[in-house]
Order: C-alpha cells, then sequence, then structure tokens
C-alpha cells in the first residue's frame, strides 16, 4: 500500500486497537485515524467481568497507547459513509477521508422483549443494564442482584459479582448454564460449581414482568432485583454499513481479504459476518485485526474461519468448549467422567480428529486439546494420558504448541510472546505477567504459562 494512503477506522474498542497496532507493526506509514464513539482510551472490554469481581481496577483494563501518528478521536459517533467521495460524516459535524475505510463497530446488546423493561423513550428501566461498556459497569447498583441469561457473558458475571460479595440470583430458560455449548454432564458440574459459590439459581424459567427493584418470573415467584443485569446475547451493530448500502446479512458480509461489497471498506471484529457466521469470539477479533494490518500494509494475506475454543473466563473453574456439543459427522465419543473431582471431558471424533468437545476441571489437557481442534491434527494414541495430562503424555511431539498458539486469551499473549518475554528475562509468573500482561485477567491461562516457562527452563519453573 501507497505510503500516502490514509486508513480510517470507525470504532476504538479491541479490534480497533489492535489493527491500529498492527498496521504500525507491519510497516504501513500513512496516516490512520480512528473515531471511538465512548468518550474515553481504548480499554479490553473482555476483562470487564474482572473488574465487577473486583480483581481488576477500570485503570488496569486501559489498553497502551497507539504508535505515533496514529490520530484517535474519542467520543465521536460516524452517522453516515459517502462511498463515491470516501467521506465518512460524524454527529460533531466533522467530515473524515479515507482510502481504505474499517468499520469495527462492534456489535450491541440484545434488550429482551419483558414488560417494565423499557422507559418511554426507549432507555432502561432504572435498575438494568446490560454488560457492554465501562459505562454499563458503572451503571451497577447495589444490593442483591439478578443476572438474566446463562451463556458464557452470564455465567462469567455471576461469578464475578460472587466474588464481590454480591447476591445474585441467575435466571436461565435452559437446563443448565451455557446449554448451547455444554452436555447435560458438564452443564450439571457447573450448576454445582455456580451453587458451591453462592449463586441462587432459576433454571427453566424466563422472566415476565419488570419494575425496579422486582423481577416475576414466568411461575409468579418475585425475585428482588436492586440491580438487573442483561446477558441476553448481542447482534453486530451494522447500521452504519445498512445505510452506506453494504452487504449485511446478520453482520456485514466480507470476504477474505475481509472486503465488504465495496473493495475500499472493509469490516472487522463483531460486527463482520465471513462465510455465514458472525462468532462473536474475541481469538476471531485478534485474528481478523492481524490478517487485515498486514493487507492494508501490502502483504499477502486472507483470512480463514476458525474453530476457536471458548474458555470460560472465571477463576476456580476451568471450562473450555470447542465447537457445539454434539457436531454432525462425529463417528465416536472419548469420554472421561470424574464428578466426585468436578472433572470431566467429552471429545467427539471424526477418525481421529476432533470435532469438537468438551472439558471441564482439566486444566493441563485443555491447552494441547485446543490445538489439536484449532490445527486439525490427530489424537495421540494414549487418549486417558491426553485427558489427564499425565507425565507421558504431557507434550508428545503431535501437540506441541507452536509459537503462536495463544495462551492468554485475554490479553491474546501467544507461547512466542512468553518464550521472547523469558529470553529477556521475565523467569517467573509475575515476571511475566509485567512483561506480557499474561495472567493479568481472568487469570485462567496460569498453568499454561507455567507450563511454557518450565519447558524453557529445563523442567523447573518458579510458582
Amino acid at each position: 500500500m501507497p505510503a500516502s494512503n490514509h486508513v480510517l477506522v470507525v470504532g476504538h474498542g479491541p479490534a480497533a486497537h489492535r489493527l491500529v497496532e498492527r498496521v504500525r507493526h507491519h510497516g504501513h506509514r500513512g496516516p490512520v485515524t480512528a473515531l471511538g464513539a465512548e468518550p474515553r482510551p481504548a480499554y479490553n472490554r473482555v476483562l470487564l467481568t474482572s473488574l465487577l469481581g473486583g480483581t481488576l481496577t477500570a485503570e488496569d483494563l486501559k489498553l497502551p497507547d497507539p504508535p505515533d501518528g496514529v490520530r484517535v478521536r474519542t467520543g465521536v459517533t460516524a452517522t453516515a459513509v459517502d462511498r463515491a467521495r470516501r467521506l465518512v460524516h460524524t454527529d460533531t459535524g466533522e467530515t473524515h477521508p479515507y482510502d481504505h475505510l474499517v468499520l469495527a463497530t462492534g456489535a450491541r446488546p440484545r434488550i429482551p422483549h419483558l414488560p417494565g423493561l423499557l422507559t418511554a423513550d426507549g432507555g432502561l428501566t432504572e435498575g438494568a443494564t446490560a454488560l457492554r461498556t465501562l459505562a454499563d459497569c458503572e451503571r451497577l447498583a447495589d444490593g442483591p442482584v439478578v443476572v438474566l441469561g446463562a451463556g458464557v457473558l452470564g455465567t462469567e458475571t455471576t461469578l464475578a459479582l460472587l466474588r464481590a460479595g454480591r447476591d445474585v440470583t441467575l435466571v436461565h430458560p435452559g437446563p443448565h448454564p451455557m446449554d448451547d455449548r455444554l452436555d447435560d454432564m458438564a452443564g450439571a458440574l457447573l450448576a454445582d460449581h455456580l451453587r458451591s459459590r453462592g449463586a441462587h439459581l432459576r433454571l427453566r424459567r424466563a422472566a415476565a414482568e419488570y419494575r425496579p427493584g422486582k423481577l416475576a418470573l414466568d411461575d409468579r415467584e418475585i425475585l428482588r432485583a436492586d440491580a438487573l443485569v442483561l446477558c441476553t446475547g448481542v447482534e453486530p451493530e451494522t447500521a452504519l454499513a445498512r445505510r452506506a448500502g453494504l452487504a449485511v446479512r446478520t453482520g456485514v458480509v466480507v470476504d477474505r481479504h475481509l472486503r465488504t461489497n465495496d473493495p475500499r471498506v472493509h469490516a472487522i471484529g463483531d460486527c463482520a459476518e465471513f462465510d455465514g457466521e458472525a462468532p462473536g469470539l474475541v481469538t476471531t477479533t485478534w485474528e481478523q485485526a492481524e490478517t487485515l494490518a498486514r493487507i492494508l500494509s501490502g502483504e499477502e494475506a486472507h483470512h480463514r474461519a476458525d474453530r476457536p475454543v471458548v474458555r470460560l473466563k472465571a477463576p476456580g473453574i476451568d471450562l473450555a468448549c470447542l465447537g457445539p456439543p454434539d457436531p454432525p459427522g462425529a463417528t465416536r465419543h472419548v469420554t472421561l467422567s470424574d464428578p466426585a473431582r468436578g472433572r470431566y471431558a467429552r471429545l467427539a471424533l471424526s477418525g481421529e480428529r476432533i470435532l469438537g468437545g468438551v472439558l471441564i476441571g482439566l486444566p493441563r489437557a485443555t491447552a494441547a486439546v485446543g490445538q489439536l481442534y484449532e490445527r486439525g491434527l490427530p489424537v495421540p494414541s494414549d487418549r486417558l494420558g491426553l485427558l489427564l495430562g499425565t507425565a507421558a503424555t504431557e507434550r508428545p511431539a503431535s501437540v506441541e504448541l507452536p509459537d503462536e498458539a495463544v495462551l492468554c486469551h485475554c490479553n491474546h499473549v501467544t507461547k512466542g510472546d512468553l518464550l521472547r518475554a523469558w529470553r529477556a528475562g521475565a523467569r517467573d509468573l509475575p515476571g511475566v505477567a509485567v512483561a506480557t500482561r499474561a495472567t493479568t485477567g481472568c487469570g485462567g491461562c496460569a498453568d499454561d504459562v507455567r507450563l511454557v516457562l518450565a519447558s524453557a527452563t529445563g523442567g523447573n519453573s518458579d510458582p
């Protein structure tokens, strides 16, 4: 790309922040501008539940300042795109030119149709909040909390609020938490874990009506809800793209070069739909930002549909989901069940390759199994050893992690990043945390980081 080309990014969340940093890293020297609707610098919204839990502060969530030469405008909302003149109009009355436009507008909370939830002007009633921004966290009222929805975010939010000492009731219409990702056994173990932490579960229940301080359920039970947290899903933010005449289905439709139907307009992150999917996962966001940064810097690169592993970001429980609980095409299953110790694994295989699965309470197996799944590699013959992480199969050659393997998903820290920090003198967990920010999010990657340090030091690492 010529040095004079101007890259304009609409959005300044994690996707946009990562993109502008990587664009500079890959050598693009033209102007780069990012327009952020929020009135504050970029922060890692993936870690909002750690803020709720009291393990991190708002300052801890702040992302590094952008590279030199990147102009960031906060508190500015893009309102229209003039594709013919290559201009973006904003709510401040400004217009911004571009040679290449990147939409990183993210997703918005899906607000359920619940009587009493919305005010006459369409805002949320007092006491109710979604959980998408720092401002949402700041709105959370004191007193007993009801969390509506037990997907990944609802489960993480419940555990975070319990760590902060809050009284929490989790309401979910499904048979168990995360029922879209977990089978019955894993779901039961997760429900038991939530109860052991003090959560009040209302499963197979739906909200019927909300009034400030109270939530009525469909069985007429009335819950005290000084705060109501809506964890009821998200929808790609596509309004700007629709107004611009770009192709939109669930998200903004992009090809393998992350281009829309206008070759000068790209989309990444939660707003983008590739190959019929808008997964809304941070791992996909990081990979798209890296790919597009290479493309905008003149390199040959393309995006491929990934097979991400979803890990619950909550201290005290190791839970990983690989695809749906019952993927089509599976010809056999490998199961390890040890409910007395809170351990369970079920892998769905086609031949020797993993199509999907779930692991809970097996942290030493998660990294290796996740890499086998993501890279489409065959499982080793000692499958029990793989799941238990026993000494004989802890790091077999077939599951040796590549340097690009992401171990800290909260801060996108790879094995290679850890090894570079080790070579620079970070020889223990606290040192690596300072150098890379690994383990400073939910903390769930600590065991994986220790294993990398142990391998770098010949088998021993400091705790």
